[in-house]
């Protein structure tokens, strides 16, 4: 199950009045590794110094690397941490997510770290199996 959903959820969700911000307060207490690993990455991209900000660093646990799993795999999931970072993400393999600028999208370094040239040097034998 990639949310916890609590019953008030749920009943909204029956209804069809589900508002971002409470879908938002599922994820960040669903997946508080994804949530708070993206958080860092929009931090270290709002510091200015790069096009983007990645994490190269494997999650500590099989737990955490679910969770971000799953994150990057919901398109609501990741449409909601994007609409509310305000930032693009791009994703390489079980544990490198890139945050950038939105407008970067599409850009010459978006489109090298999500080309297929950046995929295929992004492999090595410990990620195989994730």
């Amino acid at each position: 199950m990639s949310l916890e959903a609590s019953q008030q959820l749920l009943t909204k969700a029956e209804k069809g009045e589900v508002q971002e911000q409470d879908f938002m307060e599922s994820v960040r207490a669903s997946l508080p590794y994804a949530y708070d690993l993206i958080a860092r990455l929009t931090a270290e991209l709002r510091s200015g110094a790069t096009e983007f900000a990645d994490n190269q660093t494997p999650p500590p646990s099989e737990r955490e690397r679910g969770q971000l799993l799953r994150a990057l795999s919901s398109d609501a999931i990741r449409g909601t941490l994007e609409r509310h970072f305000g930032i693009a993400l791009a994703f390489q393999n079980c544990h490198r997510v890139a945050a950038f600028h939105p407008e970067a999208r599409g850009g010459d370094t978006h489109t090298r770290f999500t080309s297929l040239r950046a995929q295929i040097l992004n492999q090595s034998p410990e990620l195989r199996d994730c």
